[in-house]
């Protein structure tokens, strides 16, 4: 199996997709693409997909840990391979604590995970029954870090492409969408909605997750939010289920309402950049270093 090559995915810009790998994407591909090169093989490899996403085997540590960092920064997870803790920025493991309930069995199901990183979740769903999960994502560092796991795992049904939203043929459909930290990040929330229902197939349910305000209004930031420049809407519960219920979705539920902690998104050796302590007022955590209200974090599922 070649790193880049995707699956056979009928109707799907592959080809836009493999000329991502590219440095005219991002200068630093080819640094990327050498570390990628350079992964030292595991004997006897065995995964395991659980809260750590895990490959055993016997390797050498010392340069599968610097190949690794090679990827930094690295956002979801945690990984574990062949002895090496990727202890990422997110504890992503308590989100999906929270979502797995409502998304139950997912025996034979197809899954389409938007925005989805390096695919972390996708692994969490082959654990939980799904035959194939397809995740994209244009940020091509993240699919690079894909392809590093991948390199371990060897399991296609789980994939990541550089490609966003808008690429995804609209004559495909998926047992299960997910868009999980996205939607406040769309200029236009209800078309993204809506797209997300066409993508689901009669039956289907849809799990949208986003930044919300406990507040009677969403929130329109003038700039920036927890110094993120491109959030354009922070809603309220009521106005997801106004995005849900337009789309044409039914059996809308609140699946959670969790503010998000210090403990599940922080700086670490894997992501050293500043995180969500630097983004909230050192005077007071309730409130973003803008004066927002601090990050809070609503899932919600429905079904076509």
């Amino acid at each position: 199996m070649s790193l880049i090559d995707p699956p056979d995915l009928p109707g799907w810009p592959l080809d836009l997709a493999a000329n991502r790998y590219a440095a005219e994407h991002h200068g630093d591909y080819p640094r990327w693409a050498e570390a990628l090169a350079s992964l030292p093989g595991i004997n006897d490899a065995r995964s395991a997909y659980g809260d750590t996403v895990t490959v055993d085997g016997d390797v050498d540590t010392t340069r599968l840990g610097e190949c690794l960092m090679a990827l930094h920064p690295w956002r979801k997870g945690p990984f574990q391979i062949g002895g090496v803790r990727i202890d990422t920025e997110w504890r992503s493991d308590w989100k999906w604590r929270r979502v797995a309930p409502a998304v139950g069995n997912l025996t034979g199901g197809r899954v389409l995970d938007i925005g989805c990183g390096n695919g972390y979740f996708g692994w969490r769903m082959l654990e939980a029954g799904a035959s194939e999960v397809i995740g994209i994502d244009p940020t091509l560092l993240f699919c690079m870090q894909h392809l590093a796991i991948q390199h371990y795992t060897r399991d296609i049904r789980n994939w990541v492409l550089p490609l966003g939203i808008d690429d995804v043929p609209l004559d495909v459909t998926f047992d299960l969408v997910l868009s999980m930290g996205v939607v406040y990040h769309r200029r236009d929330a209800q078309a993204h909605v809506d797209k997300l229902a066409a993508l689901t197939r009669p039956g289907g349910r849809v799990v949208l997750e986003s930044l919300i305000v406990e507040a009677d209004e969403s929130l329109v930031p003038e700039s920036r939010y927890a110094r993120m420049r491109n959030v354009w809407c922070v809603p309220t519960i009521a106005t997801m289920h106004g995005w849900l219920q337009n789309a044409g979705l039914r059996d809308i539920e609140v699946v959670s309402v969790d503010v998000t902690t210090t403990e599940e998104q922080r700086s670490t050796s894997w992501m050293h950049f500043e995180s969500l302590s630097e983004s909230l007022d050192p005077n007071d955590p309730t409130l973003t270093i803008e004066g927002h209200p601090a990050p809070c974090r609503a899932v919600l599922i429905a079904r076509r």
